[in-house]
């Protein structure tokens, strides 16, 4: 979530198993009180469903088949789900491609795998060759810009991120968070 609010979302909603979040909601935990703090800023109250309605994108990372498929008919023009539970993701990725624009999994028999192993490897390499001593909010974005990057000419709805086998990922990420690391002073003078 942080990361989404660094990279300047800001109409995030979050849901739990409840509802969604919202900061008037006397029964939340400390935890989720700091975080319906940041987020759901038009005060939205109700289901996953509800905070649903309209929105551009679902990004899914905790229960398998939580999200009705007929839900995503409810979301905006050329919506985006991003179903990251593994090995079941929140929805049956056949019925999400059949509805969204683009989906992503968490699962690699999928296209669009998104995975933390396109990002560690070169997070971490990058860090320790910048002798940096913290991992910034600004590196991680850098990670991923170079993730981004790595695809950007050959951008389609089945292709948003690079294969976790794709050579020029790790040394992309590399470098892009060495640098930020020198940027942002935490890499060893």
């Amino acid at each position: 979530m942080q990361l989404l609010l660094a990279a300047g979302a800001i109409d995030v909603t979050v849901s739990d198993r409840p509802g969604l979040l919202n900061k008037d909601d006397e029964s939340l935990s400390p935890a989720w009180r700091e975080l319906a703090e940041k987020t759901n800023p038009r005060g939205l109250t109700g289901t996953l469903r509800d905070g649903l309605q309209g929105a551009d994108v679902f990004i899914g990372v905790s229960a398998p088949r939580i999200l009705d498929p007929e839900w995503i008919d409810e979301m905006a023009d050329r919506r985006i789900v991003f179903a990251l539970a593994n090995p079941d993701p929140e929805v049956d990725i056949y019925e999400a491609t059949q509805r969204a624009t683009v989906v992503a999994s968490g699962r690699s028999d999928y296209p669009n795998q998104i995975n933390n192993v396109l990002a560690f490897p070169g997070v971490f390499a990058g860090a320790f060759d910048a002798g940096a001593r913290a991992i910034t909010e600004n590196m991680k974005l850098a990670a991923a810009r170079a993730i981004s990057e790595v695809v950007s000419g050959a951008l389609a709805p089945d292709y948003i991120v690079p294969t976790p086998f794709d050579p020029r990922v790790g040394p992309a990420v590399a470098a892009a968070v060495a640098e930020q690391a020198r940027q942002d002073g935490v890499a060893r003078a």
